[in-house]
């Protein structure tokens, strides 16, 4: 299979699963503008999660000297990693599902830094007491400066509410606080299915390669969207003859968000093996600053707020910088 080894690599691997998570939700915003139910568009997400952990199962799964095959490994893996690995695809989903609802409520640059921020504040301290790595300190700095932006950014969001009282974006902020809160326990399970050190040591017998776990969890998340978007597409009025009826576009702009995030999360497990899960998890969702910079300078988030809210906004992303910075130094 194909692994890391270098950390410059594996810095840079993190560095586009930031610019992927960050991203992706472009898509949804798109869909969004052609009147496309987030229901139906998260329906073609979960597909093109699903494909790409597919596609890397049987290419950079199953070539190389590092490791063991794909097929090999998945045909000895154990049911305890086979469950964490497929359980981590259903968190992950359920807390998707909730982050493109406050998405959707209260738009990306108070969605992300609030909920994804809570995620990297739990992913990364659960990571980091199953894998300790890097220096502590400034882990757990980068962890309160992160903390702090998402402070800001509440406030933010509350003057944002006085401004618009049109917008339900306390609705939103509930979503987003209740999606972070899940979504940060996707990342320990999936890690801890994946044997330690799998880009220099053998595969422990019963684990799994990153390239299997990839594809239990497209598998869970997948599953797990039949039901979970389900409830969502009746409890919305919706039917499924709407989305079999959608136009090409707005199929693959789904399908385009997923094969994002999940180049993303791959990039990212194979970071782990030489960053530790818990520095390669917070330096990827340094995403919470790239989308916050898209809804502020792309989508106009903020436009038409009112005094202070702009202050408010580059004090957040300074202080998700300086985070994120601490966080990238502890691997030193």
């Amino acid at each position: 299979m194909f692994a890391v080894n270098q950390l410059g690599v594996a810095i840079l691997l993190c560095l586009v699963t930031m610019l992927g998570w960050g991203s992706w939700a472009n898509t949804q915003k798109l869909a969004g503008k052609q009147s496309w139910p987030f229901p139906l568009y998260y329906f073609d997400y979960a597909i093109g999660v699903f494909a790409l952990g597919v596609l890397l199962f049987f290419t950079a799964g199953s070539f190389g000297s590092v490791g063991s095959p794909a097929l090999e490994n998945i045909e000895q893996a154990g049911g305890h990693a086979i469950v964490r690995a497929l359980l981590s695809g259903v968190l992950f989903n359920i807390a998707n599902v909730l982050l493109v609802v406050a998405i959707d409520s209260a738009g990306m640059a108070i969605a992300f830094p609030v909920g994804i921020g809570l995620a990297l504040v739990i992913g990364t301290v659960t990571s980091y007491l199953e894998a300790p790595k890097g220096n502590p300190l400034l882990i757990s700095l980068g962890v309160i400066f992160v903390v702090a932006a998402m402070i800001v950014s509440a406030l933010a969001h509350k003057r944002m509410q006085r401004a618009r009282s049109g917008a339900n974006t306390g609705r939103g902020l509930i979503f987003a606080l209740v999606a972070g809160a899940v979504m940060g326990l996707f990342y320990p399970h999936l890690t801890s299915a994946i044997s330690p050190d799998f880009n220099t040591a053998p595969i422990r017998p019963g684990m799994l390669t990153p390239y299997t776990a990839l594809l239990l969890f497209g598998v869970g998340l997948l599953g797990s969207n039949f039901i979970v978007n389900t409830i969502l597409i009746r409890s919305s009025g919706l039917r499924y003859r709407e989305y079999l009826r959608a136009s090409p576009r707005l199929h693959s702009l789904g399908f385009l968000g997923g094969l994002i995030w999940m180049l993303a999360l791959s990039c990212n497990v194979l970071a782990s093996g030489v960053a530790g899960p818990a520095i390669s998890y917070a330096l990827g969702q340094g995403a919470t600053l790239v989308a916050a910079l898209w809804g502020v300078f792309i989508w106009k988030e903020f436009r038409g707020g009112p005094a202070g809210t702009s202050t408010l906004t580059w004090v957040m992303l300074v202080s998700y910088a300086i985070g994120l910075t601490l966080i990238g130094l502890a691997t030193l």
